[in-house]
């Protein structure tokens, strides 16, 4: 399985999924195009390791054109997208209200939430390259509760998420709100998560028992709940590294090595 290949089927409606995979697939073209024009050829790998395996084959003609995606189309696939996105970047606050951080260049995926849910405010944070998704009333809350009910992964999210219901105003409503504990990714969950706190990454190493250089297209996603990440690379595979306050997972899906003639 490919998380790469889960990001792309389950991007949703968001103008930021199409601009990383964009940006992601200009490298890879213009890596191409120089190992066209310097002779040389370049492999593609499927694995985790740093050695090398066998099981490699030549890189194929890119499409120009981004792949179409599934969108999310009912209240279960989106809401799986945003319960993602919450596990990620944002958080059920003390005054009982959701906020959603987005960068500046995301801010239309922060309209196109609050279009589909229906409530809440965009607003843009003072000196910072950054805006906030804030839902704050009642009707709202329960909006965003009922999309994410069985779908949150996080247990801080889910915490957050009890202590919203324990309030007064919420005491009359018939709730029953739970986690996803299942290795099901085959939903918009992961493509949510990914656009929080994921990223497509190239790295060149260089070796000193290789003449020329080794270069890797790896995803990551930078967290700090170790669970969720323990869960994902039981799932996908890949590597868990601890820095100091976050924990990082790496998966080599694409490795490019460019080897001697």
């Amino acid at each position: 399985k490919f998380i790469s290949l889960l990001m792309l089927l389950y991007a949703g409606k968001t103008s930021i999924s199409s601009f990383k995979y964009s940006i992601f697939l200009d490298i890879v073209k213009k890596l191409k195009q120089w190992s066209q024009s310097a002779g040389n050829t370049f492999i593609i790998n499927s694995g985790t390791s740093e050695t090398i395996r066998n099981n490699t084959e030549h890189i194929k003609n890119i499409s120009i054109h981004v792949p179409t995606h599934l969108k999310p189309l009912n209240d279960e696939q989106f809401g799986h997208y945003l319960a993602g996105l919450i596990d990620g970047d944002g958080h059920f606050g003390s005054q009982e209200q959701l906020v959603i951080v987005f960068s500046s260049p995301d801010v239309q995926l922060a309209y196109y939430i609050k279009k589909t849910i229906g409530f809440g405010n965009v607003r843009k944070v003072k000196d910072k390259n950054a805006y906030l998704y804030i839902v704050s009333n009642k009707d709202g809350i329960l909006k965003v509760l009922h999309l994410i009910n069985n779908k949150l992964r996080t247990v801080s999210k889910y915490n957050q998420t009890i202590n919203v219901l324990k309030d007064s105003k919420y005491a009359n409503e018939s709730i029953e709100f739970d986690m996803n504990n299942t290795k099901d990714f085959n939903n918009h969950w992961i493509a949510g998560f990914s656009d929080a706190d994921a990223s497509f990454q190239i790295k060149i190493i260089n070796r000193e028992e290789r003449s020329k250089p080794e270069i890797r297209l790896n995803f990551q996603i930078d967290q700090k709940d170790n669970d969720v990440l323990l869960l994902i690379k039981e799932v996908f595979g890949g590597n868990i590294v601890i820095e100091r306050v976050k924990i990082l997972i790496t998966m080599d899906q694409l490795v490019l090595v460019q080897l001697k003639k």
